[in-house]
């Protein structure tokens, strides 16, 4: 039987193993999926994890209960040999160990793109995992909590002042999100008033949303200063040490909150860890077909997808052009690639990648949107619920769409929850301290 290794069970990893799943006879294959989380990601919900609208757990797919016919292994793929067809893989606990196969599949994610800027792996968080969404939504309800004790000055409006670096699509809609959750949380906090509220953008460009046009991106800046933010184009984060952050147009603000959501970067084993062909940008050269090699010479019985593969974009019908790095390629990818794979088992022709886009569509916060379909335009209330529809019927399995809707029906008697759970990250201090306070230690520090 031969065996079929994944890396990485995100989107596109997700969806290569369920769909060999449903595709290969039990004595075909063998299907083995590496990955450290025990769950897909659907990273669109997690701007709304950020504000409460979805429940965490429901924006985290289960590896073990959809893919019940693989063999799940916790650990990190450290290193891609392929010319000894094994990889090299850092369990949760004990030693390394190799691993053999017979098909390769990459599908290993990106990881988010960091620079050197003093301050930023102390106290910025990422927004690329569900944990750091969790965190992110915690740490602003507990400084509301916090600031409603304090009287007016630096302190309270350093717990009210959230700083944002990147405007792509998770940061815009990041920042959109959390801004609607702290003006609704001012009806709880009678105490505050949304003056004190200081929302910052900040984006290195000259524009936001690159993914949509320069007038709807221009008005998604008008909207969210509109509502009390500050978008700051044409700038960069020049220091964040102990919370203080400089811009480099010369602005400087105390932040209780800085989120750092400016872009992906290669998977470290993909751009420094395998014999496979990689470009200058450190990604996986992949034919149209989803094979990793040129078009006229494949490596054998591997394959790549998802934010590691550079995967000509047919669609476009520019020589050279690549699919940005996207869920909306990575799932299509994933469907596509488990075909191929078993085509190859049974002696059949592949067939080549070709999406055209449907739109690009985001959410700036409860009831407010954006849409575009080349000329096409929506914004506002219906450009959120195309949002919200598309996703719900996008997130993987019924299970989960029917969670998401139950939450979101919910939400609309009730509203939001607005409990934080900012202790859970320190499960054991009531114990230890046997109930005696701690005075001095931050708001729930960020993570590290």
């Amino acid at each position: 039987m031969r065996e079929i290794l994944i890396v990485g069970g995100g989107y596109a990893g997700f969806y290569t193993a369920w769909g060999l799943a449903r595709k290969l006879g039990r004595d075909e294959a063998r299907v083995t999926v590496v990955d450290p989380r025990p769950y897909m990601t659907y990273q669109p919900f997690l701007p709304e994890v950020l504000a409460g609208s979805v429940e965490a757990r429901h924006a985290a797919v289960s590896l073990r209960r959809h893919l019940r016919r693989a063999r799940l292994i916790a650990g990190t793929v450290t290193e891609i040999r392929n010319s000894a067809r094994t990889v090299t893989v850092r369990p949760e606990t004990g030693p390394e160990y190799e691993l053999a196969y017979d098909i390769l599949v990459v599908t290993a994610g990106a990881v988010t793109r960091t620079f050197p800027i003093p301050g930023i792996s102390e106290e910025a968080f990422g927004l690329k995992h569900v944990e750091e969404a969790v965190a992110i939504r915690d740490r602003l309800l507990a400084s509301f909590d916090v600031a409603a004790t304090l009287p007016r000055g630096p302190e309270r409006r350093r717990l009210l002042t959230v700083t944002f670096v990147g405007g792509g699509f998770s940061g815009v809609e990041g920042f959109g999100e959390l801004l609607s959750l702290a003006t609704a949380l001012l009806g709880h906090y009678p105490e505050l008033d949304a003056e004190e509220l200081d929302f910052h953008l900040v984006e290195a460009r000259g524009r936001i949303l690159p993914e949509v046009g320069d007038g709807p991106g221009a008005w998604v800046v008008r909207a969210l200063e509109k509502r009390g933010a500050r978008v700051h184009l044409n700038t960069q984060l020049v220091s964040a040490v102990g919370g203080h952050v400089v811009l480099s147009n010369g602005e400087q603000l105390d932040s209780g909150l800085i989120v750092w959501a400016a872009g992906n970067a290669p998977n470290p084993v993909v751009r420094n860890h395998t014999d496979l062909p990689v470009d200058e940008r450190g990604l996986l050269v992949v034919r149209a077909d989803l094979r990793v090699g040129t078009e006229s010479e494949a490596v054998a019985d591997v394959w790549a997808a998802g934010d590691d593969a550079a995967v000509p974009d047919l669609a476009v019908g520019q020589p050279g052009a690549h699919t940005v790095p996207n869920a909306q390629h990575a799932v299509r990818q994933g469907k596509l690639l488990a075909k191929n794979i078993v085509a190859t088992l049974r002696g059949r022709p592949t067939r080549n990648y070709v999406h055209h886009s449907l739109g690009v569509v985001a959410t700036l916060g409860l009831g407010r949107g954006i849409f575009q379909y080349r000329r096409l335009v929506i914004k506002g209330f219906p450009a959120w619920l195309m949002h919200r529809g598309y996703h719900v019927l996008a997130v993987p399995t019924w299970e989960r769409k029917v969670r998401v809707l139950a939450v979101w029906i919910t939400a609309t008697f009730y509203g939001r929850d607005i409990v934080s759970l900012a202790a859970v990250q320190r499960p054991r201090e009531a114990f230890v301290s046997e109930g005696n306070p701690r005075h001095g230690e931050p708001v729930d520090a960020p993570t590290r």
